[in-house]
């Protein structure tokens, strides 16, 4: 902008819309309670006058920030992609917006952690609100954010933190769906890669020895360690295919999992399904590749994303803190299982 020229104030556009300045100010921040006709008039006057709110100092200024902080636990994670899109799609619908960061840092040594800096920033900078996607290392950091702050939780549990809300997937009627469907091809040495990684990881794993039970094949229960990224996979599938030879079949604690788990298959010249069936959770698009063609179960990660937007765009929605709405998964079977 030239500098001789004079930037347009809140004041400018108000006059420009005929409204008052404090419904300009409403407009940027709370714009759910503006008619949707009127908060056109606004945006149509800023734009002509080429007017930006300062969206730090409005949020600063305010006694509830005017965006939605978005921490997510793993960037390499598709899924995770997939629900922060849903969600800052429905929440500019309605004239919100969202910022993003990595919730976790990995340290030198390997290990992760939450990226305490980056909690801290996002209440610094007066945030609505915060979603956060995935599991983060330690939910002591978001306990201690100060009460006004609403936390929602997508695609993860509050078992530790009982002052969020939380959506994700039924992982009970998801890994039923996938023993079901390796049983009824005649499987029956059925592992399962998981187990580490956070309550979700653990739930699987539970999940996964129930429905082995309800068929009958608790003697053949086994759960392999491994988290939520390939290189965890791939070793934990080179331990299950060297010490248990008789394994037919491997159930992935997600599809990142179950690509290492192939990989390990395929260096060690196995066909997958003919010689071991893997399966994935998630059916992320990796899964639906065509060269990959893996068989996964769906959380409907869309639907995760578009009930947080619905409870992140107006306090009225929030349900109660420790609230949790589980979403029906379904399975998508492809060239892994089925050949």
């Amino acid at each position: 902008m030239d500098e001789g020229v004079k930037r347009a104030t809140m004041a400018d556009v108000a006059e420009a819309a005929s409204v008052s300045k404090a419904l300009v100010s409403l407009v940027y921040r709370q714009p759910e309670k503006v008619s949707p006709e009127r908060r056109a008039r606004v945006h149509a006057a800023a734009e002509r006058l080429g007017f930006r709110p300062n969206w730090v100092a409005s949020s600063l200024s305010a006694y509830r920030g005017s965006f939605v902080g978005i921490l997510v636990s793993n960037l390499h994670n598709p899924l995770f992609a997939t629900i922060v899109d849903t969600v800052r799609t429905e929440l500019d619908a309605v004239g919100r917006y969202g910022l993003m960061s990595s919730a976790v840092i990995q340290d030198r040594d390997g290990t992760y952690r939450t990226d305490r800096r980056i909690v801290q920033a996002f209440e610094d900078l007066n945030a609505s609100a915060l979603l956060v996607v995935g599991v983060t290392p330690d939910l002591a950091d978001l306990q201690r954010l100060r009460p006004g702050i609403p936390i929602v939780v997508a695609a993860a549990s509050i078992e530790e933190l009982p002052r969020a809300v939380s959506v994700r997937s039924d992982s009970e009627i998801g890994m039923r769906a996938v023993v079901d469907h390796l049983v009824s091809l005649g499987h029956q040495r059925i592992v399962h890669l998981g187990g580490q990684g956070g309550p979700a990881s653990r739930r699987r794993a539970e999940a996964y020895a129930r429905a082995m039970a309800e068929h009958g094949l608790a003697d053949h229960v086994h759960v392999e360690p491994a988290e939520f990224d390939e290189a965890s996979g791939r070793a934990a599938a080179e331990r299950v295919l060297s010490a248990r030879p008789g394994s037919t079949a491997l159930v992935c604690v997600n599809d990142l999992v179950a690509l290492g788990a192939m990989g390990e298959a395929a260096e060690r010249g196995l066909r997958v399904p003919e010689d071991v069936a893997i399966t994935g959770y998630d059916n992320t698009f990796l899964a639906g590749i065509a060269a990959v063609g893996l068989t996964s179960v769906d959380t409907e990660a869309q639907e995760i994303g578009r009930v947080a937007a619905s409870w992140l765009a107006s306090d009225e929605a929030l349900p109660a803190p420790g609230t949790e709405v589980l979403i029906p998964p379904r399975l998508v079977v492809r060239r892994s299982t089925a050949g």
